[in-house]
């Protein structure tokens, strides 16, 4: 299986392939989306985000997402803008007709790192101890793999679970 990983972000959306096999995780693609504020025109960064993520998916065909939940913060019109961000990392893998996981960064974290207050620092050392060799983008490609392995783990959790109830039935 196939899993996209989106940490979302107005500026700098990161993103992150990976194939899943069984337990085994083995590094795709990773990068960022970048919409520029120059000119503070909210539409067409939204729409700058939505034609790369577009992208994204039509050249990794991924055949599950993930997206992070966003946290409020003290900035209520920081936190209304990144959540339509999150927008558009919802949208388009639904465009593509996958379902999309939603996990909170504290979930994220005690998945990858066992730990839900993890830094930053600490998730890029797991990514890079789950997916060996890998060559991460920057932080926010970073998160989106650890998106991506969270909802790899959670789904082949589900899969046990399921599998454990048919064999009790």
């Amino acid at each position: 299986m196939r899993v996209i990983g989106i940490d979302p972000g107005l500026r700098n959306l990161g993103w992150g392939v990976i194939d899943v096999a069984g337990s085994r995780l083995t590094h795709v693609a990773n990068g960022i989306c970048h919409s520029d504020a120059g000119d503070g025109d909210l539409a067409a960064r939204l729409l700058s985000l939505h034609a790369q993520l577009t992208e994204v998916l039509r050249a990794w065909a991924p055949e599950a997402a993930a997206v992070e939940h966003t946290f409020v913060n003290k900035d209520a019109v920081a936190t209304l803008k990144l959540g339509q961000a999150r927008g558009i990392a919802l949208l388009v893998p639904a465009q593509f007709g996958l379902s999309v996981g939603e996990y909170a960064p504290n979930a994220v974290k005690k998945t990858v790192v066992g730990v839900g207050h993890a830094a930053k620092v600490q998730v890029d050392h797991m990514v890079k101890l789950h997916l060996p060799g890998v060559k991460v983008a920057g932080p926010d490609a970073a998160d989106a793999l650890a998106v991506a392995i969270c909802h790899a783990h959670h789904v082949q959790s589900q899969g046990r679970l399921a599998a454990a109830v048919r064999a009790a039935e």
